[in-house]
């Protein structure tokens, strides 16, 4: 035999007594090998004319076989073990009918000359079957009514299932008795585990940033904001030269054989300018191909204009309006470099997430107000609303279309009396006077300033669609992972007052503060981890308006919360156990522990919340039961004015906190890479401050503009021409450029 594999030997009686099957007579010879004491074969033998019956097929499992290792060649050979062994290959299964490969011995019956009545004859061989190989053939035959079948235990379930649904008068596994099942007993097929891939949702996001913000960073990193930068130096350069020169005339320091000199020369400085901005030209050309009027248009018509007047000007040795339309062309160019910047930060912004969380505002938050809340974000709220068109840069580009009418007006009024050098020189003064320089950047300068800090915080703000989504009044529900986020806070060390075991004691609070759940479970869980301690339930567990907690555990009352909580609840606290910020314990009205802890640094939290509370219209609502964030603890930590913050019951606290926004209803406002306050905080802040600069400068340049062209059109009524001055008009774009710069400043201030 090989040691290797362990053979199982088993006796023809033993077999067949397993079967609940009659002895098989012995054959009438012997095999070579046999003991002569075996068995007389002739004494069993049967009558050889009795007609054999169809094999009947053998129904085993492995639970009906009694296992015997095959006694070692040394020892004396049992009576009921034989010599010769049957590897598994000499086995067919059970269903197949045995192949004879040898000449069988002569007391071996064949399925022909098998007696009617009896079993198949097996050899009275020691073999070893495979196990697997039976319980496979097992499971594919039929269970026929004359066969004894062995059933493998089954749970109590299922037993009485199966006993109720006996009929009256059937015994069990008889042939009359069939047991009815709910559910059809088959092979169990385990489901399918749930596969959380969070790389996946990575590589998607990540193919779709490729093929979105990274694919526009590199074609607009390729153009580079290097040549709009040298542009706008160069054009200030022939601002500041036409500023000198109409100083210099404007004083009479300019003789008069070179008044011609000093009119080539503007003219040459307004071409110089126009080819500078020859991108915003080419803009507002296009633009009006589109069927669209923008202030670029409106600088096209004005360079047009002046150029005409230009030629008249060197006819009459007349000074044209070189450095007010040079003024207005660099303030053009840095209105292109700031969107070209403003989009590259934004891009660059998502190109290098990786996750996208969404600030949307939904109504129904709290006292039927809109809130805003924070949840997974897409791609699409950016890139199809980021180059929208804003509704005051819609208003000022229709006021665009008005002041060239009006201005185009006046001047036809005055060619009809005073002739067309006149009209082209009012026409030229009124375009620039209704168009202030700083209206080109009104509408661009806010948000790059705001772009630089929220860049820093991983926040795009969704286009115009989502900063206008952001204003109005509505509620910010804050829980306290937001105020506290995990790591911010940490145990500085325990002090016990009484003989009780220090680890009951912290395994009551821990009980009760889990209970709670609320921001510093994770911190009593883990000191309780760490001392090995037991975890006990809580009865009766109860809320003292966001104070304190209490509860029993094993039949004791516990409390937990602030000293001035547990003063009030008549807990008796030692001198020398007060501390700033620390969480008290008390067990049966007794002060057990107090437990100090230490907070990280804040910065992020604090601004945050800070320029949430200085916005009019923004309510932050607590959300968290939470009873170290009371209105004195967040005053002195974050250092916030909390007349703005809401400190409702715990009943609104939890109506707020369950809050679940509908998302059809929902608008985007910003997308952030960033979990953390500051950044929702900002999102929505930086939206209302952009909305706002826009709205002032909109409104302040367009009465400007009015503004002068009233000045025009009276002193044409007035025939006061003279008047019309470059310098004049110049020191009007210079006083209308200092409130369109402050304004524009509003976004630095969130």
């Amino acid at each position: 035999m090989d040691d290797k594999n362990q053979e199982f030997g088993f006796t023809l009686e033993d077999i067949l007594k397993e079967f609940g099957s009659q002895p098989v007579p012995a054959p009438d010879e012997e095999e070579p090998g046999q003991q002569a004491d075996a068995p007389d074969a002739q004494a069993y033998a049967e009558p050889e004319s009795q007609e054999p019956e169809p094999e009947q097929e053998q129904l085993c499992s492995d639970a009906d076989f009694e296992y015997a290792v095959t006694p070692a060649e040394d020892e004396p050979e049992p009576e009921d073990f034989y010599d010769d062994t049957v590897t598994d290959d000499d086995f067919e299964p059970l269903s197949a009918a045995p192949e004879v490969t040898q000449a069988a011995p002569e007391h071996d019956l064949t399925a022909e000359e098998e007696p009617a009545g009896t079993d198949p004859v097996l050899d009275e061989d020691t073999v070893r079957l495979d196990l697997d190989k039976i319980a496979a053939a097992v499971s594919s035959q039929k269970v026929t009514d004359e066969e004894t079948v062995f059933f493998e235990p089954i749970s109590d379930d299922i037993s009485e299932q199966a006993a109720s649904s006996i009929p009256e008068g059937a015994e069990p596994f008889s042939a009359g008795w069939e047991p009815e099942y709910e559910q059809p007993i088959g092979e169990y097929t385990p489901p399918e585990p749930i596969v959380f891939r969070p790389r996946s949702q990575l590589h998607a996001l990540k193919r779709k940033l490729v093929a979105g913000p990274e694919r526009r960073y590199y074609a607009l990193m390729e153009k580079g904001i290097g040549k709009l930068q040298i542009a706008i130096f160069l054009n200030l350069l022939v601002v500041i030269l036409g500023v000198v020169s109409i100083g210099l005339y404007h004083f009479g320091l300019v003789q008069p054989n070179r008044m011609r000199l000093l009119v080539y020369g503007e003219i040459f400085c307004m071409l110089f300018s126009a080819l500078l901005a020859s991108n915003c030209l080419l803009n507002g050309f296009l633009s009006l191909i589109k069927g669209k009027f923008t202030l670029d248009t409106l600088l096209l018509a004005t360079f047009l204009v002046c150029m005409a007047d230009g030629y008249f000007c060197l006819k009459e040795i007349r000074v044209p309006f070189c450095a007010a339309f040079s003024l207005e062309a660099c303030m053009a160019l840095w209105a292109e470099y700031h969107r070209r910047n403003t989009e590259i930060g934004q891009m660059d912004t998502l190109r290098k997430a990786t996750r996208l969380n969404r600030v949307a505002k939904a109504p129904g938050c709290s006292e039927d107000e809109p809130g805003f809340y924070v949840a997974s974000g897409d791609l699409e709220d950016f890139m199809d609303n980021y180059q929208e068109t804003g509704s005051f840069e819609k208003l000022v580009n229709l006021y665009g279309i008005l002041a060239l009418i009006l201005s185009g007006a006046i001047a036809v009024m005055v060619g009809l009396s005073q002739g067309i050098s006149t009209a082209l020189q009012v026409w030229s003064a009124g375009l620039l006077a209704a168009m202030p320089a700083t209206i080109f950047i009104c509408q661009t300068r806010p948000m790059a300033i705001l772009e630089q800090r929220l860049h820093k915080l991983g926040v795009v703000l969704c286009g115009w669609k989502g900063i206008k989504a952001a204003t109005g009044t509505a509620s910010i529900p804050l829980s306290d992972q937001d105020l506290l986020p995990g790591g911010s806070v940490k145990i500085n060390g325990v002090k016990f007052y009484t003989n009780r075991e220090p680890d009951q004691v912290i395994a009551y609070a821990a009980a009760l503060i889990q209970q709670d759940g609320n921001c510093l479970s994770p911190l009593f869980e883990q000191l309780l981890d760490d001392r090995n301690g037991r975890h006990y339930d809580v009865t009766n567990f109860r809320g003292y308006e966001c104070k304190g907690i209490g509860g029993e555990v094993c039949d004791e009352s516990v409390l937990v919360g602030t000293i001035a909580f547990l003063q009030d609840m008549g807990v008796e606290t030692p001198e020398g156990a007060r501390v700033n910020q620390a969480v008290y314990m008390a067990i049966n009205g007794e002060l057990c522990a107090v437990f100090a802890l230490a907070f990280g640094k804040l910065k992020g939290v604090s601004s945050g919340l800070g320029t949430l509370c200085s916005y009019r219209g923004l309510t932050p609502v607590l959300t968290c039961s939470n009873f170290l964030l009371s209105e004195g603890f967040i005053h002195a930590k974050f250092g916030v004015n909390t007349r703005r913050l809401a400190f409702p019951t715990a009943q609104q606290r939890k109506k707020v906190a369950a809050w679940t926004p509908n998302p059809a209803e929902s608008t985007t406002c910003a997308l952030t890479t960033q979990d953390t306050l500051a950044s929702s905080a900002y999102a929505i802040t930086g939206s209302r401050a952009v909305h706002t600069a826009s709205m002032l400068g909109a409104v302040i340049h367009m009465f400007g503009g009015i503004l002068g062209l009233l000045i025009v059109l009276v002193l044409t009524i007035v025939q006061a021409d003279s008047l019309l001055t470059p310098s004049n008009l110049l020191l009007f774009e210079l006083v209308w450029s200092i409130p369109g710069i402050l304004i524009t400043e509003w976004t630095r201030n969130i």
